[in-house]
């Protein structure tokens, strides 16, 4: 979920249509690595290993695949050891992004991320530059179908959420970063499936852009989202509907 808005769940269709099966399995292969390392190999214990190992069945990973992730970042089994990374930086009218991603190379990385803010008129930055302008918080998707408003307010804002909104055909839902788990054991007991969680990003304020650097900033996000080492992109600007129209 890359920031809670109508541009991000455009771009997170698109995605899903045009990724090639090969990099979107290294994306998820990281993120198994990753949350094993971080929180351990039972799923029961570690709710982003449970959220990525869910993600990795649907995308139809082999199971021995996600065990061998999953072994690899708990350190039973041998091999490339990655780690969690945050980047900042500034896009055309002030817009602030973060990018976050897991990789064994953090300066290549960091070079490649650069070049790619470079050629789209904005520039990554140190650290400070934008994570001020973003709260920590648990997000959470549901498909439209699973749940009716009247049961996001009675068991997500009943459980510990803050918030939920309609962007499209999908309800997202942000909670404090110590209550996303309750919130997810209360829609789980409710059988409302879940179609992705974690601890992310939310802007505070939002920039509304529109003509050339609108298509910028979405070529951006669209680059960096397509990139091996990066789960998430998070930015502070919105992009009205008939912009998006005008875009599409």
């Amino acid at each position: 979920m890359s920031g809670h808005s109508k541009w991000a769940t455009i771009k997170h269709k698109k995605g899903a249509t045009d990724a090639k099966r090969g990099k979107l399995f290294t994306k998820l292969i990281k993120e198994l690595t990753v949350a094993a390392r971080m929180g351990g190999s039972d799923p029961a214990n570690n709710p982003r290993l449970r959220t990525a190992i869910s993600i990795a069945k649907g995308e139809s990973m082999p199971g021995d695949t996600i065990k061998n992730a999953v072994k690899r970042g708990a350190g039973e089994m041998e091999g490339t050891s990655f780690e969690d990374v945050v980047y900042e930086g500034t896009g055309p009218q002030g817009t602030l992004l973060l990018v976050e991603g897991a990789t064994d190379n953090r300066n290549r990385t960091v070079a490649e991320l650069r070049k790619i803010f470079e050629k789209n008129n904005a520039n990554l930055g140190g650290a400070g530059v934008a994570l001020w302008a973003f709260d920590r918080k648990g997000l959470i998707g549901l498909e439209k179908a699973a749940a009716t408003e009247d049961q996001l307010m009675e068991i997500a804002v009943g459980s510990g959420a803050e918030d939920y909104a309609d962007i499209g055909d999908t309800w997202s839902i942000t909670a404090p970063p110590e209550k996303l788990q309750p919130v997810l054991d209360a829609l789980e007991a409710a059988k409302i499936a879940v179609k992705e969680s974690s601890i992310g990003f939310v802007p505070k304020n939002k920039k509304l852009v529109s003509g050339r650097d609108a298509e910028l900033l979405l070529n951006l996000v669209d680059i960096l989202d397509d990139h091996e080492d990066v789960a998430h992109v998070y930015a502070d600007f919105d992009i009205s509907d008939e912009e998006l129209a005008k875009l599409s």
